[in-house]
């Protein structure tokens, strides 16, 4: 006979209802990781560090030349900007014709 599921999930923290095989989050069972002394985790492993944004975007994407950052850029390329008034000249240009 199994001992009894624990409480709460070593592996992933979620509730594990009273005489589960597994958990229904992370799949966590008796063989791959629930423990007899289960109960006394809580799944809170987590660092205490505060995470750091920017540190983690300069170690993701580096620094271009020291001088900015290799960053996708925001908005769109100055070439479709152009494009699209051009676009919007031409169809003034037409539209406005027979009032010249």
């Amino acid at each position: 006979m199994r001992p009894p599921a624990p409480e709460v999930c070593p592996v992933c923290g979620e509730d594990v209802p009273r005489n589960a095989l597994a958990c229904r989050r992370c799949g966590a069972d008796h063989n791959s990781g629930w423990r007899d002394d289960a109960n006394v985790y809580d799944g809170t492993d987590v660092p205490d560090d505060a995470f750091d944004y920017d540190e983690f975007v300069r170690q993701e994407f580096g620094v271009k030349n020291g001088r900015g950052s290799r960053l996708p850029r925001t908005g769109p390329h100055p070439f479709w900007i152009f494009t699209a008034l051009l676009l919007l000249l031409a169809f003034f240009v037409i539209y406005f014709r027979p009032f010249f």
